[in-house]
Order: structure tokens, then sequence, then C-alpha cells
């Protein structure tokens, strides 16, 4: 048997397998190619979801830690800091992948009640089958929007 190509961003190893929070932070360009690698060999959409702890939010270390541990083999985080972090969700579109997050975050909720419930900022960008290049400065400002600024 031969081994994976390291190259080939199909690899059934999931890029952020051996991460921890801290990491370079320019690995997520690779999950940005695989998520339009995804979306163009599958022919079906990807979504990069960007998920934040608003001030104070105590749960969201945990909630991303949850989410980790949930997602299927295909979709993958990046944790950028310990309260913010990209999700990459293969063949859904956005509407789906909002139901999926909410779901986690119910799922979550329901095995873990606390007084203070996870409450994220949400912002989403669909990577379109065909879709140009994508540009970590396009995608991150989409997913995660100042104030007065609308998700892709």
């Amino acid at each position: 048997m031969t081994p994976p190509d390291p190259t080939d961003p199909t690899t059934t190893r999931r890029p952020d397998a051996d991460r921890s929070i801290g990491d370079d932070p320019r690995q997520i360009r690779e999950h940005l190619m695989r998520s339009r690698h995804l979306a163009h060999t599958h022919g079906l959409p990807s979504v990069v979801v960007g998920v934040a702890g608003r001030a104070g939010d105590r749960m969201i270390p945990e909630f991303l830690s949850f989410v980790e541990s949930a997602l299927r083999v295909e979709d993958s985080i990046f944790r950028m800091t310990r309260d913010r972090a990209v999700l990459f969700l293969a063949d859904v579109d956005r509407e789906q992948a909002d139901g999926i997050v909410r779901r986690l975050l119910d799922d979550f909720a329901g095995r873990f009640p606390s007084v203070h419930p996870a409450a994220p900022v949400m912002g989403f960008y669909q990577v379109e089958p065909g879709c140009a290049e994508l540009s970590v400065k396009e995608v991150l400002p989409a997913v995660f929007p100042g104030p007065g600024t609308s998700t892709h």
C-alpha cells in the first residue's frame, strides 16, 4: 500500500489532527484549499463558519471542544484562540450549515446544562463548486463580521 500523498487535499487525515491552539494560523489556507477542492470534486457547496464567543461567555471554549469531537471526518475545525474557531463543513449549503451548528448548540446545552448557555456570534461563507481561489483575507472578514457587517 502506498502512503497518502501529503499534497492531496482529499486525504482522509484531517488538516487539524495534530494541531493545538496557537499553532501557525497560516494553516487556515490548507483548510480553505480542502474546502474548495471538496466543493469542486463533490459538486456540492462547502461552508466556512466562524464561531466566536461574546465578551464574558465562559462556555465557548467547552462548546468548541464539543464541536471538535462531534465533526464528521470530512469536516474540520481550526481553533484560532480559546474562544474563536473556524469550522469547515463539507457537502452542505449555508442553510444546512446553520442548522448543523444550531443542533450542536442545542445538543451541547442538553448535555451540559449551565446557568449561562453558550451563545456564539457566527458568520458563514459558502464555497461554491468551481469557485475561484479562496483568500484568507476574503473569507475571515466574512465569517467574523464587524459591527454593521452582514455575513456572506
